[in-house]
């Protein structure tokens, strides 16, 4: 990924930890950078695991979320 994706729209689902698995709605975001925010805020809740998916198709984790996230709001 490069900085220019930060503009690029996003989608991000927030999927329960530890419930078996459910349709989840996915929520549309102008920016990555807005995902990226959103997604870092929901890791809050210990029961949340955030998951984006990029414009390009890059899937984010938790993981990932939790060790980039910060990104999103010094840039």
């Amino acid at each position: 990924m490069t900085l220019s994706d930060l503009d690029k729209p996003a989608d991000l689902t927030i999927w329960p930890r530890g419930m078996s698995a459910r349709k989840q709605e996915g929520h549309e975001f102008r920016t990555l950078r807005e995902t990226l925010t959103a997604a870092a805020d929901a890791l809050r809740d210990p029961k949340a695991l955030p998951w984006i998916v990029t414009e390009e198709g890059h899937v984010l984790s938790p993981d990932w979320i939790a060790a980039n996230g910060f990104a999103a709001r010094s840039h």
